[in-house]
């Protein structure tokens, strides 16, 4: 009989002892340390174990902090109002951004087309990932008109949110006019800043919101963890 390597036999282990409820969604493991001395290993021997149990999506590593259950993927409508906390926030999870950058360019071509400026005029530039109950789902960046909401990156460093900033800038209410859906592979930067494998399968969205006038406001990429986020399409 063709014996089992050790390492499965401890993933078989975990992986029996999540499903049984002993480690729910969102709990981190016991050390690489405390788990070989349980199971009588070196460290090698569990990270092979963790790191074949993070390849099917049953954990997830977060650098500096450990090894976690994974969560079921969140529920994220796509309608005319987009509000990333407030669509967390309604599956009974906790939401939260890291901005990665602000900064104020000229235009490309794309972004001057989307938001119907002049090739090369300024716009702001909001880039960063966002994260659900501490976990990266999605790395995003936001593009505006610079004239027309000059203090917008202030607001956004004294808080992540795009929608109370713009509010903040004169702009109450803005809609979604349009979403484009792409299946993309994560490049090597994009997948270790969403702790997922290189290649892994990623959502990319690009949208434009528009004023009550039709006027457009926001061009944002998004780039989502496929296997993190349920998209799903509003009727409105």
């Amino acid at each position: 009989m063709t014996r089992q390597p050790i390492w499965k036999s401890i993933a078989d282990s975990l992986r029996a002892e999540i499903a049984a409820g002993h480690y729910r969604p969102g709990d981190r493991l016991p050390t690489e340390t405390g788990l070989a001395a349980r199971f009588g290993v070196n460290r090698h021997t569990v990270r092979h174990a963790i790191a074949s149990l993070a390849e099917t999506g049953v954990l997830r590593t977060r650098r500096g902090a450990g090894v976690f259950v994974a969560s079921a993927p969140t529920d994220y409508p796509l309608g005319r109002r987009v509000r990333f906390h407030q669509n967390v926030a309604a599956s009974g999870r906790t939401a939260s951004r890291r901005v990665t950058l602000l900064d104020t360019r000229a235009a490309d071509a794309k972004e001057a087309e989307a938001l119907r400026l002049a090739p090369g005029a300024p716009v702001h530039v909001v880039e960063g990932v966002s994260l659900v109950d501490g976990q990266p789902v999605a790395v995003f960046r936001s593009v505006f008109d610079a004239m027309r909401f000059p203090g917008l990156l202030a607001h956004l460093k004294a808080e992540p949110s795009v929608t109370r900033a713009l509010a903040q800038s004169g702009l109450a209410d803005y809609t979604r006019a349009e979403t484009r859906l792409t299946a993309k592979t994560a490049p090597a930067t994009m997948a270790l800043t969403l702790e997922l494998p290189q290649g892994a399968p990623v959502l990319r969205s690009v949208a434009v919101n528009v004023d009550a006038q039709g006027v457009p406001v926001e061009y944002g990429t998004t780039w989502f963890a496929g296997d993190r986020v349920t998209l799903t399409v509003s009727p409105d």
